[in-house]
């Protein structure tokens, strides 16, 4: 028995973070690209520009009460499975093998998809290397940064401090040249122009705004790798929501000073208008470098956390044990990392050949990512009644009202994304599906921890 709990210890986790380790990396993942691109829907379906900044504020509200949520199940429960640790202590291991299967076929290796493309479109149209360009670059980049987080947990948070850094660079320049710049064309901005929305819809605003802040609840996957213990996860969390959120509202504000709401609605690229209608066409090229830097940031952090739940899944299911194998000396799943890396790799070839774009993937991974969220806060309600005697270093304030406010949110976006995606939610819940099926030929490891 002390061989196997000794050999046990040795594959798994050892605490590398530090407590800013774990904020740049949540910040990272969540402020992405996608902010350059929801804004103008969000202009869309907002009545006036008090509803647009007061749906940002909200969106941040949300996403605070879930922060609290997983912050007592990441303390109470941490392990470097996240979700699929607290779904399968909650619900068991056929619905967590369920929950890993769609994150391997569905949610974590789309994302990675999704936004090396936004960074190869990107450096696509700076340097152009054919019909695939932007196939190229995101294979390269996906390939690349698998190989960065292979080569140890050292490597890659340095590599996403480095990010980081740029990326505040670029913020402050797109906040100060929205707020200090006197734009220089008017042109393009008065031939964009419309009237105030008038088939506004706050709900579906709502929607994109909260696909913006998507990515904090990552957080969980790191919880047994902070040196600092689980019992600081709650800070991590809070500090990383306030800061994405004032970071959100200085970005839109800016957007909004120089396009107004109308004007942010008709565009089409509310970053590469903002920065043509102040610092001109190099503007626009500065702005195509940023927006690639956002997305090599969240996906670096995509690929870190992604490969954690690979490796959990590998630790209770045998005929993927090479999946949970942990690399000490690195600090790193390095099956999983392959893996979770071929798969997304295979997407781009797919996506090189369909290109149906940004939109599809959000109705092919929404209905199945939000069932999850619901399905994980549920889960404090369980675990507090099937263990109360665990000890829990931090609880939700005002239970159980934040947790209900959290999951009953959850269930309402639940119900939005089936309703509003259509078709590609019937690919992504086929596919769930088919992971239900699977479950059943699967084969349990003895839980030896």
């Amino acid at each position: 028995m002390k061989e196997k709990v000794r050999h046990t210890d040795l594959s798994a986790p050892a605490p590398a973070l530090r407590l800013i380790d774990a904020i740049v990396l949540i910040v990272g993942i969540v402020i992405g690209a996608g902010i350059f691109r929801t804004p103008s829907v969000v202009a869309t379906n907002s009545p006036d520009q008090f509803w647009f900044v007061a749906t940002w504020v909200l969106g941040g509200i949300i996403s605070l009460t879930g922060a609290l949520c997983y912050s007592e199940l990441s303390s109470a429960f941490p392990n470097a499975g996240g979700d699929y640790h607290f779904l399968k202590t909650a619900f068991g291991k056929r619905f967590s093998f369920l929950f890993a299967w769609s994150r391997v076929t569905v949610t974590q290796t789309g994302s990675i998809a999704i936004l090396a493309y936004i960074a190869g479109d990107y450096l696509a149209e700076l340097l152009p290397l054919g019909a695939y360009s932007s196939a190229f670059y995101a294979g390269a980049i996906v390939i690349s940064l698998t190989l960065v987080n292979i080569l140890g947990i050292r490597f890659g948070t340095g590599l996403q401090k480095l990010f980081m850094a740029l990326q505040i660079i670029g913020i402050l320049i797109i906040v100060l040249a929205g707020f200090l710049v006197e734009p220089t064309t008017t042109v393009q901005m008065s031939s964009r122009a419309v009237d105030a929305p008038s088939n506004a819809s706050i709900g579906l605003a709502l929607i994109f705004v909260l696909l913006t802040f998507g990515g904090w609840n990552e957080a969980a996957y790191i919880s047994a790798e902070l040196k600092t213990g689980s019992r600081k996860m709650a800070l991590v969390l809070v500090t990383s929501i306030l800061i994405i959120t004032l970071v959100y509202l200085l970005m839109n504000l800016a957007f909004l000073n120089v396009l107004g709401l109308s004007g942010m609605a008709a565009s089409e690229a509310v970053g590469v208008d903002m920065m043509r209608a102040t610092l001109g066409e190099k503007g626009v090229i500065l702005i195509g470098l940023l927006v690639s830097i956002f997305a090599l940031t969240s996906l670096n952090t995509t690929i870190f956390t992604g490969a954690r739940a690979n490796y959990a899944l590998g630790k209770d299911f045998s005929p993927l044990a090479f999946l949970g194998k942990w690399d000490k000396e690195k600090s790193s799943p390095v099956n999983s990392l392959i893996l979770q890396g071929v798969i997304a790799v295979v997407l781009i070839v797919f996506g090189a050949f369909t290109r149906n774009g940004f939109e599809a993937m959000v109705d092919f991974t929404a209905p199945v990512f939000w069932f999850f969220f619901l399905c994980t806060g549920l889960s404090l309600f369980v675990l507090r009644k099937k263990q109360p005697d665990v000890p829990r270093p931090f609880k939700v304030p005002l239970y159980p009202v934040i947790p209900f406010l959290f999951v009953a949110f959850c269930a309402y976006m639940l119900y939005s994304s089936l309703s509003v995606t259509g078709t590609g939610a019937l690919v992504g819940v086929a596919l769930l599906l088919t992971g239900w099926g699977a479950s059943f030929f699967r084969k349990p490891m003895d839980d030896i921890r």
